[in-house]
C-alpha cells in the first residue's frame, strides 16, 4: 500500500503519493476542482536515503505547500487557477523569507530567553530554550484557531486525516466510511514539528553553554539539517510502532497538538479530501 501524505489548503485538501500530487478545492459554485501533477522522480529516489530523505521532504513540503495554497486561494476566490505557475525566483524568495522568519521566532527568541535566564546547568539551559520554543508554537496555533478562516482550514485538516486513515484501514473510500475515523494521524506535519523540538533539546545539550550567543545561534542553525533528518526517521519509526510505549512518547505530543490543528469536518469537506485521495492512489 502506498504511503499517502497531505495538507489542508483553502477550501480544499492536497494529497500526495510517491509519484503524484493532487489538490482538490471546492469553488464558490460548489463544484470540486481537482488538479493532478506528477512528482519529480529524482527527489523520490533521494527519499530512500536515510537521514537525507527528511531534509528533502521538508524542502518539498514547504515548496508544495506554498504552491498549493496559492492555487487553492485562487479557486476559492472564484478564479480559474490557470494563471502562470509561481516562478522559481518568487518561490525561492518566499521560502527564504519563511525560513528567515522561522529562525527568528523559533531559534533566536528562545535562545535569547534562555541566555537571559542563564541557568548554571547546560541541560536546564536547553530545556528553557526548548520550552520557550514549544510555548510559542502552542500559543500561536491556539490563537489562530479562533479565526473563522483558519477553523475551516483545520476542518479540512481533519478531513485529510480521516480520508487517509480510512484508506490505510483498507475500507472503501466513501464519506460514510471516512466519517468513522479519527481526525488524528501520527505522521502529520504537526507531529514532525513536535519531534523536531524534542530532538533539538537533546542535540543542543552538546553545544557548550559558555559559547558566545552568536556562536550558539550559528551552531543551532547548522545542526538543523541533522535534526530534521533524525526527526523524520523517528517519525517514520514511531508511526510504524504506535503501540510501542517508547515510540508512543514521541507520538503523544504531536497528537495532543493535533487536537487544536484539526477539527471535525462535515460531509462536503470529506468529499473534497476523498476526491484528492482517489487521484493519487
Amino acid at each position: 500500500m502506498n504511503k499517502i501524505g497531505g495538507q489542508a489548503v483553502i477550501e480544499g485538501v492536497m494529497m500526495r503519493s510517491a509519484r503524484k500530487m493532487a489538490v482538490a478545492v471546492r469553488n464558490p459554485k460548489g463544484k470540486i476542482l481537482v488538479k493532478v501533477e506528477k512528482l519529480d522522480l529524482v527527489s523520490e529516489k533521494m527519499k530512500k536515503w536515510v537521514f537525507i530523505r527528511g531534509i528533502v521532504g521538508l524542502v518539498e513540503m514547504l515548496s508544495h505547500g506554498i504552491r498549493t495554497l496559492n492555487y487553492s486561494a485562487d479557486i476559492a476566490a472564484g478564479k480559474s487557477g490557470r494563471k502562470k505557475q509561481t516562478d522559481w525566483l518568487t518561490l525561492t524568495l518566499m521560502l527564504i523569507l519563511s525560513f528567515g522568519l522561522a529562525l527568528l521566532i523559533f531559534k533566536f527568541l528562545p535562545l535569547l530567553v534562555a541566555q537571559w535566564v542563564d541557568p548554571k546547568s547546560n541541560v536546564l539551559f536547553n530545556l528553557i530554550d526548548g520550552g520557550v520554543k514549544l510555548l510559542i508554537f502552542i500559543v500561536y496555533v491556539y490563537s489562530i484557531s479562533f479565526m473563522k478562516d483558519v477553523r475551516r482550514v483545520f476542518s479540512y485538516h481533519g478531513a485529510e486525516h480521516k480520508a487517509v486513515n480510512c484508506y490505510e484501514a483498507k475500507e472503501s473510500l466513501t464519506v460514510g466510511n471516512a466519517k468513522k475515523y479519527s481526525t488524528l494521524n501520527p505522521r502529520c506535519g504537526t507531529s514532525f514539528i513536535m519531534i523536531v523540538i524534542i530532538i533539538s533539546i537533546i542535540a543542543y545539550v552538546f553545544i557548550p553553554k559558555t559559547s558566545p550567543f552568536m556562536y550558539k545561534l550559528l551552531y543551532r542553525i547548522l545542526m538543523l539539517p541533522l535534526i530534521a533528518g533524525v526527526s523524520y526517521e523517528v517519525l517514520k519509526i514511531s508511526a510504524k510502532h504506535e503501540y510501542n510505549l517508547f515510540f508512543h512518547l514521541f507520538d503523544k505530543p504531536g497528537l495532543w497538538i493535533q487536537r487544536i490543528t484539526t477539527r471535525e469536518p462535515d460531509s462536503k469537506q470529506l468529499e473534497v479530501a476523498l476526491a484528492a485521495l482517489k487521484k493519487v492512489i
